[in-house]
This record gives C-alpha cells, structure tokens and sequence, in this order.
C-alpha cells in the first residue's frame, strides 16, 4: 500500500513539530537548572562573605587583646 504525499507530508510536519517542543521543553530544564545553579553560587557568595566578616573581625579583636597585653606588661 502506497501513503498518498500529502499524508507523508504531515507526518513530516508532525515530526518537526514535535522536535520543536521537545527542544523547547529541554530549553525550559536548562533555564531551571541555570537559575538553580545562579542560586547556590549567590548563597555561596553571601555565606563566603559572612565568613570573611567573622575571620577579619576575630582578627580585630585578637590584635586589640595582643597590644592590649603589650601594654599592660
């Protein structure tokens, strides 16, 4: 049995159709992923900032107590 061209033809519309959802829908994922992964490098960001605070603000007050000290002696 032969398919007629036009029938062919549809299914080749079809197939077009279908990839470009598909690639749409991976399109979507990868934004998801990319402002995932925009999310945890901003946290990361914030958190490594926190830490520098502390460390340099430990280290103040290390420094006060050492001349602190110096001075006492």
């Amino acid at each position: 049995m032969t398919i007629p061209q036009d029938v062919e033809g549809n299914r080749g519309m079809i197939d077009v159709q279908m990839m470009v959802k598909d690639s749409k829908k991976i399109a979507e994922e990868t934004n998801t992923t990319i402002t995932e992964i925009e999310g945890t490098i901003l946290m990361a960001s914030i958190n490594n900032q926190m830490v520098n605070t502390i460390n340099i603000t430990q280290i103040s007050k290390d420094l006060q107590y050492v001349v602190q000290s110096d001075m006492d002696e």
